[in-house]
């Protein structure tokens, strides 16, 4: 099983990006997908989480109202829509999968497999 994450890079204040996840080697059943980061001296943090099956959602308060997370099963691809970014939103963003049947959860514990993450600056 392989994640790789893209779209990260420079952005301004109150800008926006959007993060890709693209999974490879899936076997059957629903697993949950997190995105994570970790910024410079600060230990990772869980950002959002989605669960392939019933769709269930969380957000860490942080981030509540800036950051959409969506997926596109079929492509084995997951998005993190991050909106109105702020200079604390810099960091190194991860993508994580588990295998799970339902829901998710943002504690990273739990997920066994990860990507090599995307850098997210923002800075003006």
């Amino acid at each position: 099983l392989q994640l790789v994450e893209s779209g990260g890079g420079l952005v301004q204040p109150g800008g926006s990006l959007r993060l890709s996840c693209a999974a490879s080697g899936f076997n059957f059943g629903n697993y949950a997908i997190g995105w994570f980061r970790q910024a410079p001296g600060k230990e990772r943090e869980g950002v959002s989480c989605i669960n392939s099956g019933d769709g269930s959602i969380v957000y860490a308060d942080s981030v509540k109202g800036r950051f959409t997370i969506s997926r596109d099963n079929a492509r084995h691809t997951w998005y993190l829509q991050m909106t109105s970014l702020k200079p604390e939103d810099t960091a190194l963003y991860y993508c994580a999968s588990e295998t799970r049947p339902h829901d998710c959860t943002i504690r990273e514990t739990t997920y066994n497999n990860w990507g090599q993450g995307t850098q997210v600056t923002v800075s003006s």
